[in-house]
């Protein structure tokens, strides 16, 4: 290994934070759906991830340099060739998001947006019966892609030799100095956090 290379901060802690509350409020969602009883945290919980995603969203246009977008959409021809690279015995690198995990970001917004816009209208008894079978299959195509997604973050982890859970703890991946983000951004995720529960007390009233 170079001098150069070693750990470097790569995930900013409004992606890290971000991720993990869509994480949780998916999954509080998803098994509260269904209950009555706990009709209430179903929708906080939605609120939050809906108030998770839009901030996402921002910052995919204004955060730091591996959370924009224009750093990891690529065209449908560069996912490929990534899928296929981690069949070889080099699968392609990507400091950030890797061109196929971009897609699935993309996917995880939209679906978590739809899923929590056609669950609060019909929370809010609007629009009919129809929204609700939106909402219900925004949510299955949610968990499709969620699955999806991990078996890309398995095979990748398992292609690369590198754990890439971890760095979504940590922040830190193994790389080269000059590829390092400036910093945690810790402004930002509070203002993240103080913006999600701020939608999810809005949505559940």
């Amino acid at each position: 290994m170079s001098a150069s290379r070693g750990k470097i901060l790569v995930w900013d802690l409004p992606v890290r934070v971000g991720h993990w509350l869509m994480v949780g409020c998916f999954a509080l969602a998803w098994l509260t759906g269904d209950s009555e009883e706990w009709r209430l945290v179903h929708v906080f919980a939605g609120g939050a991830l809906v108030g998770a995603a839009l901030f996402r969203v921002a910052w995919g246009l204004i955060g730091s340099r591996y959370a924009r977008f224009a750093d990891f959409l690529q065209g449908p021809r560069q996912a490929l060739a990534y899928l296929k690279s981690l069949l070889g015995p080099r699968p392609e690198h990507y400091v950030g998001h890797n061109p196929a995990g971009g897609y699935a970001i993309v996917l995880l917004l939209g679906f978590g947006l739809v899923s929590g816009a056609s669950g609060w209208l019909a929370y809010q008894e609007m629009g009919g019966e129809w929204l609700a079978e939106l909402h219900e299959l925004a949510v299955h195509a949610m968990l499709v892609v969620v699955l999806v997604h991990l078996g890309g973050v398995f095979i990748g982890s398992i292609a690369h030799r590198e754990n890439l859970v971890r760095p979504m703890v940590t922040g830190f991946k193994s790389g080269d100095a000059a590829d390092r983000i400036a910093g945690t951004r810790p402004v930002a995720a509070l203002t993240l956090l103080a913006w999600a529960s701020a939608v999810s007390w809005w949505l559940s009233r």
